[in-house]
């Protein structure tokens, strides 16, 4: 059962350490909003990869099947989403402070519900995630996927590795909104954080 937990951690880390656009996002929301509604975005990502684990110990190599004809509709969904909330940042940056202080309070990401809904349905999006899940379960050759207590504690380790790496990476995008306080300083970040994520989308479309 150890190993079972074990083999999820390990799985988790695999998947949610390697830094992209979700990782950016997260750390500009913490950067402009606060570190609650970034760890909220944190927790929508650690909730995507718990929910793929999950579905994959239960469904294996037959969900890998079903998803991957459709995997290119979903990479220009996943991509048309990103250079949205690139564009949807720019934008608010560029406009004045107190305009963006009366658009914060309905708009965007900038509450904790509306940070883990939108970041939780953007992972979703993301097909390769259950696919790598899928084929880890499979490579085991063992019985987690048969036994509920060994794929459920597979799954809270994979859910418990990507929650704590993505509240990491909220936790820094809340030291450097303290760093950079000023005008200036949030205008930058938010800009380059929209920079990033739209040659992410990119990425996305040619991948």
């Amino acid at each position: 059962m150890t190993g079972a937990f074990l083999a999820g951690l390990v799985a988790g880390y695999g998947v949610a350490v390697p830094v992209g656009a979700i990782a950016i996002l997260i750390l500009g929301l913490s950067a402009r909003t606060s570190f609650r509604v970034g760890a909220a975005a944190a927790l929508g990502v650690a909730t995507a990869d718990g929910l793929y684990a999950a579905v994959a110990v239960l469904g294996g190599a037959a969900v890998a099947a079903v998803l991957a004809p459709i995997a290119a509709p979903l990479r220009l969904v996943a991509a048309a989403v990103l250079f949205a909330l690139a564009a949807h940042g720019a934008w608010r940056a560029l406009r004045s402070r107190a305009e963006a202080r009366a658009a914060a309070v309905n708009r965007g990401l900038d509450t904790a519900g509306r940070a883990f809904g939108g970041i939780l349905a953007l992972t979703l999006l993301n097909p390769a995630t259950v696919i790598y899940f899928a084929a880890l379960v499979l490579g085991r050759n063992d019985a987690t996927g048969q036994d509920p207590v060994g794929a459920a504690l597979f799954v809270l380790g994979a859910f418990l590795a990507s929650a704590s790496w993505q509240l990491l990476i909220a936790g820094g995008g809340t030291l450097v909104g303290r760093v950079l306080t000023g005008p200036r300083g949030r205008l930058v970040t938010a800009l380059a954080s929209s920079t990033i994520i739209a040659a992410l989308a990119v990425a996305t479309l040619l991948g």
